[in-house]
């Protein structure tokens, strides 16, 4: 029989029993049932096995139970503490159906009948108790007996650190870490803003680089800081993701299918480790954002799946509970506890790893019920429809919970359907998130860019179409790890052409991407056009960087990231539609397009001009939004970047009306090239 506690008491009234004896041996003895408990020796005294304790209030049950507990990783899991004068580990779990509990380790042979945890008396269960002489560093699990007889081994929910894979035990640890970027901190507000620049660096934590003396060698997260945050500087990026850096067992997943949602991969190091890293993020003035998936986990038997011999985590029904993609299994979002579970855990990132955001994977499989099933393999909703309502309930309960707590960071959204107000706020009716991905623009302009430029012409709609919905949310311009990889080709073969037409191709799709309305996500590897598609068994082609071609894109990324950065107009109005005018789009025979972004201040306007096919276009004459003198401040065409080196010199507007404007320019633009002018 399970051990229960009759009635709460208060932590300081409990008080385990304690017996003076003569030092003598104490053996374990056995009954047909189980082993009883074993009594530990201590300067004189015997002990229970597992002393009752708990972190837990009534209030505490109160809001877990009704899904409102945020902070649960205050609570479940294991933590060190000192227990009247004894220090060892409190040890916390949830396991309703469960019939015995207790915690196996090396500490104890992982011997099931030695440590048995108590089971709280509120219905809550919450099994629970306090173990001596546990500290940081021990390997342990969850046995855990079913009401119906199942016997499981679990790995800790809530663990802080895991058994580096194909090992599967959790371990005891704590996330304790003097925190020194104070200054960002203060100051992150600024950074993280709608109406400031973002342009963020997407890595892949395995195979960004590997060790020079081994390429199977992974660098760890205090060698990242050395070497990759200085070239994320560099580069000039305001930001850096992280593909999902929680526990996951199976490498080849690449973090997607995680069973230690709070335990950063031992893979790389510690969790201090990790801190450290981010830290020097913030110390360079670099935000730091999180692939975060509470879309779906794996079937691992040490994992989520079945947890106490039911569905737990998971819907219950399969056809709400199973990802057929992905082999997966789906949370229950209509469940208070597993709500509390997964919001709990995006706080955790955010206030323990000082996380700048969270970027949501899969967010249009959690919000349609017949996501990627046939017909007859959903259930409609309450109402007769598609939409998973308590999958939207919860991302908006997520997003308030998270801008609540932390308003200086950023939600984002990986949502490619036309599911309107992801980016609106919950009083409005949306979802909450700060941003959304722009998937068609992705798509568009990917399906445009690998055209022979003598098709484009009939092409042309494909590239202006993102701009009649690009202010309907709050977009950021993606091109992500999924576009380089399983058969899709790298970014720079996408394109057509000869080889310097593909380098030049690929400066123009950047450079269009920059300047259109929007914050920017860039895969690594692609900045410096990696050539084969991305394989995250292996690192990144650094040795390209020694030919011109591959120097070149890597310079015009660079620079486009300063004029973002540097120019008002790029930034201040990204989410709305007076921040953005065209001037030309409508030249498909020359496949050329001029457009205008505008900051808060006119002086700040700037006219941007793309020639998408390789015949240069000269005196080519636009209207311009002011009189006066206009220069050339970025040119894709230049030398530097191993373009052909078209220029233009200052440019005195004329009084000639041209494209509903007044005044017009008159300038050369470049094969395969954009030029960005400005008044001064």
């Amino acid at each position: 029989m399970a051990k229960k506690i009759k009635e709460p008491e208060p932590e300081s009234s409990v008080k385990e029993k304690k017996v003076a004896v003569k030092k003598v041996a104490v053996k374990k003895t056995v009954t047909k049932k189980k082993e009883t408990e074993v009594p530990q020796i201590v300067a004189n005294k015997i002990y229970p096995s597992v002393l009752l304790y708990s972190r837990f209030s009534e209030f505490d049950i109160s809001l877990f139970k009704a899904g409102k507990h945020y902070k649960l990783h205050e609570k479940f899991g294991a933590h060190v503490i000192n227990h009247e004068g004894v220090i060892g580990t409190y040890f916390a779990v949830w396991a309703p159906n469960a019939h015995y509990v207790s915690v196996i380790g090396n500490f104890n042979y992982w011997d099931k009948g030695t440590h048995e945890l108590f089971v709280r008396w509120d219905h809550s269960g919450i099994w629970e108790g306090f173990i001596p002489h546990v500290g940081n560093g021990e390997a342990y699990k969850y046995f855990i007996e079913s009401n119906t007889g199942e016997k499981l081994e679990k790995a800790d929910p809530f663990a802080l650190r895991s058994e580096e894979p194909p090992r599967t035990a959790s371990i005891v640890w704590d996330t304790w870490y003097e925190w020194k970027d104070s200054p960002w901190m203060e100051k992150r507000h600024l950074k993280n803003a709608l109406n400031k620049p973002m342009s963020v660096y997407e890595v892949h934590f395995g195979s960004w680089a590997r060790g020079l003396e081994s390429p199977d060698q992974f660098l760890s997260y205090r060698d990242m800081a050395h070497k990759l945050v200085p070239y994320v500087k560099e580069m000039g990026f305001t930001h850096v993701e992280f593909m999902p850096l929680m526990e996951h067992p199976f490498y080849p997943s690449w973090g997607y299918q995680i069973t230690g949602f709070f335990a950063a991969t031992c893979r790389f190091g510690t969790p201090q480790d990790l801190m450290y890293l981010i830290e020097q993020f913030h110390e360079n003035g670099i935000g730091v954002l999180l692939d975060w998936v509470p879309s779906h986990f794996p079937g691992d038997a040490h994992g989520l799946y079945n947890f106490d011999g039911s569905h737990l985590y998971e819907h219950a029904d399969m056809r709400k509970g199973f990802h057929p993609d992905w082999k997966s299994y789906i949370f229950n979002y209509g469940r208070n506890e597993v709500k509390a579970f997964l919001i709990s855990n995006a706080i955790f990132w955010l206030e323990r790893f000082h996380i700048d955001g969270l970027r949501v994977d899969a967010v249009a499989s959690m919000l349609y019920l017949d996501y990627s099933r046939e017909e007859g393999e959903w259930v409609p909703n309450d109402f007769g429809g598609r939409e998973n309502l308590e999958a939207i309930a919860f991302l908006k309960e997520f997003n308030e919970a998270v801008y609540v707590n932390f308003p200086d960071v950023q939600t984002i959204a990986e949502e490619s359907t036309s599911f309107s107000g992801v980016s609106h706020p919950t009083y409005t009716g949306g979802l909450g998130f700060g941003q959304k991905w722009m998937m068609g623009w992705m798509n568009d302009t990917l399906r445009y860019f690998q055209k022979d430029p003598i098709y484009r012409k009939n092409h042309h709609s494909e590239v202006t179409f993102s701009t009649i919905y690009a202010f309907t949310e709050n977009f950021m311009l993606p091109l992500s790890h999924d576009e380089v990889v399983h058969g899709k080709k790298s970014l720079i073969y996408k394109m057509p052409g000869d080889e310097w037409q593909q380098f030049a191709n690929l400066r123009l799709l950047y450079s269009y991407m920059w300047t259109h309305p929007g914050t920017k996500l860039l895969f690594m590897g692609s900045e410096f056009a990696q050539t084969k598609e991305w394989d995250p068994q292996h690192s990144l082609d650094w040795h390209l960087l020694e030919y011109a071609p591959h120097q070149g894109i890597k310079k015009t990324v660079m620079a486009l990231n300063k004029l973002y950065k540097e120019e008002p107009a790029m930034y201040e109005r990204s989410f709305d539609g007076n921040g953005f005018e065209w001037i030309v789009n409508d030249d498909a025979d020359n496949s050329v397009l001029v457009y205008a972004r505008k900051g808060l201040n006119p002086k700040d306007d700037l006219i941007i001009a793309l020639n998408l096919t390789p015949v240069p276009r000269l005196n080519y004459r636009f209207g311009v939004t002011r009189s006066g003198n206009w220069k050339e401040i970025f040119n894709s065409d230049e030398l530097q970047y191993w373009g052909s080196g078209m220029k233009n010199n200052d440019q005195e507007s004329e009084a000639k009306g041209s494209h509903w404007k007044a005044n017009s320019i008159e300038v050369n633009v470049p094969p395969l090239g954009m030029v960005v002018f400005k008044a001064v």
